[in-house]
């Protein structure tokens, strides 16, 4: 696999979170590397056909199975590989009318220090790691006003007719910024999770406004509000960004409620999980203060890290995998197909001796969506925790996500020229 990594410059007095902006770095190095075609292209025509859904603003809730738990199996003696499918990609705005009812011009303080004066949100530059900014933008009733993604936002997912949107990073999650400037927007939403920050000053030096949102991974799906409500602070719309924060917690609130119920009753008996992300002959895992703490604790599993300390994303070792005994190992469905399918996947070390590797119990989800806090954090909860408990009744879409089915096929070719 081809070797890549991210350079990254942040000064420490402008950030409050040091710690958390050194997981984003590993974050951001570890994420699958996605190629740089399309860059800086401008897709009027996609502009054009964007259209939003309705808006509501009462809870878009997922579907959940309501099932008798005493009918379904043990979940830490289900055998098998289960895929978590979501089953409704587009976030309905909390508004019809959001680009007027913005207040601009607007003066905020970006997360890394300096304040930054809004005055325009025609176009709209929403980038970070997993995507959740341009979700909230897209939530708020403004997502026909982004004119570009990073390679984490799935606009296939997020708004009809927007999917087209020009790309602006290359090598994974690096800025092209000439790709940016190309764009000419009229404001910047980001976090520490995607750099290099040279070049989000550079951007910022050209006079567009650059404002950082506080990280997410720290506080995973409980930074769903806050983040929403910065998001809306920057954009000018903070009546907005209340809504549909509250519709999210909500949202969030009562999928965990419904989810609780497929799990046993009793928490001793609910599956020991961690969360690998695997890449090439090695594997990380998400522990404490990732975010994946925050999910599986969401889905009413056992959260082993939590349990043993682990903290943080970094490498771990098959003595240590093997000794936590997990049940179910949650990965990213392209990092599972990047190392070959679950049969290469239970040949790393460690993996095949734990209780998950011995019942082939991984559970995969697309790597745009899992780690993705805000507007569609409940529809996650829901497949992952109907996959974990009820596999027999996950949603299971005809074909994968046009996105990631995409990118499958371009890992598999990879794969067998390697071969060759």
């Amino acid at each position: 696999m081809p070797k890549w990594k991210m350079r990254k410059t942040v000064r420490s007095r402008s950030f409050r979170r040091t710690a958390w902006i050194s997981g984003g770095l590993v974050l951001a190095v570890l994420l699958w590397n996605n190629g740089i075609h399309n860059i800086g292209s401008i897709n009027a025509q996609g502009e054009a056909d964007c259209q939003q859904p309705p808006a509501r603003s009462t809870p878009n809730m997922p579907d959940v199975s309501d099932v008798d738990t005493s009918k379904l199996p043990d979940p830490t003696e289900i055998k098998g590989q289960t895929t978590a499918y979501t089953q409704a990609g587009e976030i309905p705005p909390v508004s019809d009318t959001a680009a007027h009812e913005a207040n601009l011009p607007v003066t905020v303080k970006s997360n890394d220090g300096p304040g930054q004066t809004v005055e325009k949100t025609d176009r709209i530059l929403a980038m970070n790691q997993n995507g959740g900014i341009a979700a909230a933008v897209v939530g708020l009733g403004l997502g026909c006003n982004l004119v570009g993604r990073d390679i984490a936002t799935d606009f296939t997912q997020l708004v009809p007719g927007a999917e087209q949107l020009p790309l602006i990073t290359q090598g994974g999650h690096e800025i092209n910024a000439e790709a940016v400037l190309a764009l000419s927007p009229d404001v910047i939403l980001t976090d520490t999770t995607i750099g290099p920050y040279d070049a989000q000053l550079q951007l910022r030096n050209a006079g567009i406004p650059v404002i950082f949102i506080s990280s997410s991974y720290s506080e995973g799906v409980r930074s769903a509000g806050p983040q929403i409500r910065e998001v809306a602070d920057a954009l000018g719309v903070p009546d907005l960004g209340n809504k549909l924060a509250e519709r999210t917690v909500m949202e969030i609130d009562e999928t965990k409620k419904a989810v609780e119920k497929l799990a046993p009753e009793d928490p001793s008996d609910r599956p020991r999980t961690v969360f690998l992300y695997l890449r090439g002959s090695i594997y990380y895992w998400f522990g404490v203060g990732s975010g994946a703490d925050s999910l599986i604790q969401s889905v009413s599993a056992r959260d082993v890290a939590a349990e043993v300390g682990f903290e943080g994303m970094s490498p771990t070792n098959s003595e240590a995998l093997i000794k936590a005994a997990p049940d179910v190992i949650i990965v990213m469905t392209l990092g599972l197909a990047s190392v070959g399918g679950i049969d290469k996947a239970l040949e790393l070390p460690g993996i095949k001796q734990t209780p998950a590797g011995k019942n082939r119990r991984l559970v995969d989800m697309s790597d745009y969506e899992v780690m993705s806090f805000g507007p569609r954090s409940a529809q996650v909860l829901a497949a992952l925790g109907t996959a974990i408990y009820a596999p027999e009744l996950a949603y299971h879409p005809d074909h994968p996500p046009a996105s990631i089915d995409k990118r499958l096929k371009e890992i598999n070719e990879e794969l067998e020229e390697d071969e060759a």
